[in-house]
């Protein structure tokens, strides 16, 4: 009988320790992870609509933006940022084309823009799976090595999703991780692509969408999205007035 206690004691003592390191184990990979300000996931379409010179005016945008003055200020002041670039298209078409890079300064930020320009396009069509865009960069964030201040996926695309998983559910579980999605529409063959990116896309703290005429003035929207984006200043500081100011404004002027 005393043994039989014994080793009932010994298995509950080894579920307990067992339960104790599972609860323990997330917490140890949190402490692990190196600290950043910002961890931002670039999204580039490459769908079927995107041609190769399309293709190829997004990535010198993004390289022409990492090269300039305006952008390497911002990263030498957000207190380190780690950047990784996803190609996405249609559902099974994730693909992570330049893994987390730690940026902290302009020597930095410049090798990025020329890693950028150097991407080869990894599929040439498919559809527009928004959805599992969203989700292939969630769970990059969720299991790199950093943990930031703030974590942010920024999607660039020029169509509505029309295939793989409903970008409604997508949204909703990247958001429940405190995650922040910003949009660039393209707006060349969808007038109204802003609008929908804003309603069914954007969402978290902070989160904005702008609008490229199309893809010869990628270069310039993206440019400043990444400084917002990297600075982290709140959209209505930079669009809006002052409340105040623009109420005397609305004030009747005496005669």
């Amino acid at each position: 009988m005393q043994t039989g206690r014994s080793a009932l004691f010994h298995i509950n003592m080894f579920a307990f320790l067992v339960v104790i390191l599972m609860m323990s184990a997330p917490h140890a990979k949190a402490q692990s992870r190196e600290p950043v300000g910002l961890e931002l996931a670039l999204l580039i379409d490459v769908s079927a609509s995107v041609s190769k010179e399309e293709y190829q005016l997004q990535l010198d945008g993004f390289a022409a933006a990492f090269s300039s003055k305006d952008i390497q200020e911002a990263v030498a002041t957000s207190g380190g940022l780690v950047v990784c670039v996803i190609q996405w298209a249609q559902q099974a078409y994730q693909y992570k084309s330049v893994d987390w890079t730690v940026l902290n300064n302009s020597l930095d930020a410049l090798k990025l823009a020329t890693q950028i320009a150097a991407i080869p396009r990894q599929t040439p069509s498919g559809q527009t799976a928004i959805g599992d865009a969203l989700t292939f960069a969630m769970n990059e964030l969720e299991t790199n090595r950093f943990s930031g201040l703030r974590r942010v996926i920024d999607v660039s695309g020029d169509g509505r999703a029309n295939d793989g998983r409903p970008l409604r559910h997508a949204r909703e579980e990247v958001l429940e991780k405190e995650i922040t999605i910003n949009a660039l529409a393209i707006v060349n063959e969808f007038p109204d692509l802003k609008q929908y990116y804003r309603t069914q896309l954007i969402g978290g703290s902070g989160a904005f969408v702008l609008s490229a005429r199309d893809y010869t003035d990628f270069a310039r929207a993206i440019s400043e999205k990444l400084k917002r984006e990297i600075q982290a200043l709140p959209v209505a500081k930079i669009a809006e007035p002052d409340p105040l100011i623009k109420a005397q404004a609305e004030i009747p002027q005496q005669p």
